[in-house]
């Protein structure tokens, strides 16, 4: 099951990337960018259940990816995909990182986030 953690570690084995975090009101979102233009290629989150439409209460940890093929997810039904959350809609995704999203598909789309990004 891929949580925060082990995706920043697949994010720091695969690219090199130690995450940043810049806002000190939200000082577990993690932003993931390439170190040569400094462009964001995915944003984790801890987001009130709600705020994705969701049942239950408590947080859900997420990640924002640009992604080629959003519009094809959301139709599709794919569990664990939801429009992305403060991000663009027609480019970003948001994915749960509770084990609902495929974790194989998961760092398919880390990848292409970060080609799409660089």
């Amino acid at each position: 099951m891929t949580n925060r953690e082990s995706l920043l570690a697949h994010v720091r084995e695969t690219y090199g990337v130690t995450p940043d975090f810049p806002w000190l009101r939200s000082p577990r979102y993690a932003v993931l960018r390439h170190a040569g233009n400094g462009k964001w290629f995915g944003l984790i989150m801890d987001l009130p259940r709600q705020r994705l439409h969701l049942p239950g209460t408590g947080e859900l940890d997420v990640v924002n990816l640009k992604s080629a093929s959003v519009p094809d997810m959301l139709l599709s039904g794919v569990p664990g995909a939801f429009p992305a959350y403060h991000m663009n809609k027609r480019h970003w995704i948001t994915l749960a990182l509770d084990g609902s999203f495929p974790e194989a598909e998961l760092y398919r789309l880390v990848e292409e986030s970060f080609r799409l990004t660089r």
